[in-house]
């Protein structure tokens, strides 16, 4: 992977909090940094799928034809098996 060099600027409590984090995990400033980076939008991808499959299933028409289809796939004894 490749890696760029970036500055910021961080709040020294912020920047304390890091520096005793990376030391007790035994890793570098840096690399804390780009974990916890790489972390967020992940967690942000997470969180914006969970708010579209939400919004889809609000639909009371969605919700019921998914109830009424898992109520046919349970009526011919096949739910929950492989296709």
């Amino acid at each position: 992977m490749d890696t760029h060099k970036v500055a910021i600027t961080v709040p020294e409590n912020i920047l304390i909090m890091i520096d005793k984090i990376s030391q007790s995990k035994g890793i570098s400033r840096s690399k804390l940094i780009s974990s916890m980076l790489e972390q967020k939008p992940a967690d942000e991808k997470a969180a914006y799928l969970r708010s579209a499959y939400d919004s889809v299933f609000e639909d009371d028409s969605i919700k019921e034809e998914q109830r009424s289809t898992a109520l046919w796939f349970e009526k011919t004894g096949n739910a929950g098996r492989e296709w």
